[in-house]
C-alpha cells in the first residue's frame, strides 16, 4: 500500500483483484472462456469472441471491473425483467469510478483496421492517464494488473505495449480481459456498471464524492444480440429503462434531495426513446446525445444526517420490453 492509500484508508484495487483473475483463468474450462499468452508475454482471456463465456464468466469479470472491492450477484427479478444482477460495492468511488469505469481510451491503426477501445480496470489506477485520478487523489502500486476491454477482436500489440508502458507492468504481469457488447458475458458485465453510471452522474452533478458512504443498485441482464449495434442499445437501455441505485450520503439533506431529483435518466431531454434510435438519430455521435441522459431509470438517496430518503425516476417496462425484445 502508497503512502497515500494509507493516508485515506482506501485498499490496492490491484491487490485485491489478483485472486478473482486467477479463479477466472483457473476455471476456465468451468466458465467458457478462452485462455491464450501473447507474443508480448501478457495473458488474454476470451469471453466471448471465440469462447462462448456466459453469465458466470461475466459475473466474476464484473466483480475483477470493481476491483475486487465489490459483489455481484444475480436475482429473479419479474415479468419486466425476468434476470436481473445486483451490485454492492465497498468504497463504491474507488470501486466504481477508481476502477470499473471505462475511462481509458486507447487506440491503434487507422481505416478498418484501426483498433479503438475504452478500458476499465485496476490498470487504470496505475496508469492514471484520466484527470479524474486527481479529484479521487487516488493511486495505486502492483507489479500485476487487469484490464478489461469490450471488444470483439484482440488488441494489437502497439495497444499491449501502450497499457504495459503507462502502468509500469511488465507484459508476463497484464492480464487483458476481452468481452464483446453481444456475448453473454459482455451483457452482464455492462449491466453490473449501473452503480458507476449513477456514481459518474453525481460526479458530472457536482455533488462532493467523498459524501457518498455507500451505494447499490441492480439492472436487468440483457440478452445477447446477433449485431453489436442492437447489443450496445440493449445494455444501455437495460439501466436507462431498468436500472435501480440506492445511494447513502452524508451531508445535508436538502442537497440529497435535490441529488435525487436531478439524478436519474428521467431527467434527460432525450429520454424516452431507445438508445439506439437516439445514436442513430444524432448520426452516431456520442457527444451530440445529453450527457444527462447516462444515469439509471430510478434512484433513491438516503441521507444519513437526517434519516430521510428521496426516490425519483421511474422504471419503463414498456420500453425495456421493446428494447430486449421481449414477448409479453
Amino acid at each position: 500500500m502508497t503512502a497515500q492509500q494509507a493516508s485515506t484508508g482506501a485498499p490496492s484495487v490491484n491487490r485485491r483483484v489478483q485472486p478473482l483473475v486467477e479463479r477466472l483463468i483457473e476455471r476456465r474450462h468451468e466458465l467458457r472462456v478462452g485462455v491464450e499468452r501473447d507474443p508480448s508475454g501478457a495473458t488474454l482471456v476470451d469471453a466471448g469472441i471465440d469462447a462462448p463465456g456466459g453469465l458466470q464468466a461475466g459475473r466474476l469479470i464484473a466483480r475483477i471491473c470493481l476491483g475486487g472491492l465489490g459483489t455481484v450477484n444475480f436475482e429473479a427479478g419479474d415479468p419486466t425483467s425476468p434476470l436481473r444482477v445486483q451490485v454492492a460495492a465497498e468504497h463504491p468511488v474507488i470501486a466504481c469510478l477508481g476502477s470499473q469505469y471505462a475511462g481509458w481510451s486507447l487506440s491503434a491503426g487507422e481505416g478498418k483496421d484501426k483498433f479503438s477501445a475504452l478500458g476499465s480496470g485496476p490498470v487504470r489506477a496505475l496508469a492514471r492517464k484520466e484527470p479524474l485520478f486527481d479529484e479521487l487523489g487516488y493511486h495505486d502500486q502492483a507489479d500485476r494488473t487487469v484490464i478489461v476491454l469490450e471488444v470483439d477482436k484482440r488488441p494489437p500489440a502497439e495497444v499491449i505495449d501502450k497499457i504495459c508502458r503507462d502502468s509500469g507492468v511488465a507484459a508476463t504481469g497484464l492480464t487483458v480481459v476481452l468481452t464483446p457488447t453481444r456475448s453473454l458475458a459482455g451483457g452482464v458485465q455492462i449491466a453490473s456498471r449501473v452503480v458507476e453510471v449513477a456514481l459518474h452522474k453525481v460526479h458530472s452533478l457536482g455533488f462532493p464524492l467523498e459524501r457518498i458512504v455507500d451505494a447499490a443498485g441492480s439492472a436487468p441482464v440483457p440478452p445477447p444480440a446477433t449485431d453489436f449495434m442492437t447489443a450496445m442499445g440493449r445494455t444501455n437501455d437495460a439501466i436507462l429503462f431498468g436500472g435501480f441505485v440506492q445511494l447513502y450520503v452524508a451531508g445535508d439533506d436538502d442537497e440529497a434531495r435535490s441529488l435525487a431529483e436531478r439524478l436519474p435518466c428521467t431527467a434527460s431531454k432525450d429520454y424516452g426513446r431507445p438508445f439506439a434510435q437516439i445514436f442513430k438519430d444524432v448520426g452516431y455521435d456520442f457527444y451530440k446525445i445529453d450527457p444527462q441522459l447516462f444515469a439509471p431509470a430510478e434512484v433513491v438517496v438516503s441521507c444519513l444526517g437526517s434519516g430521510r430518503s428521496h426516490h425519483s425516476g421511474r422504471r419503463d417496462a414498456a420500453l425495456l420490453a421493446a428494447s430486449m425484445g421481449w414477448s409479453r
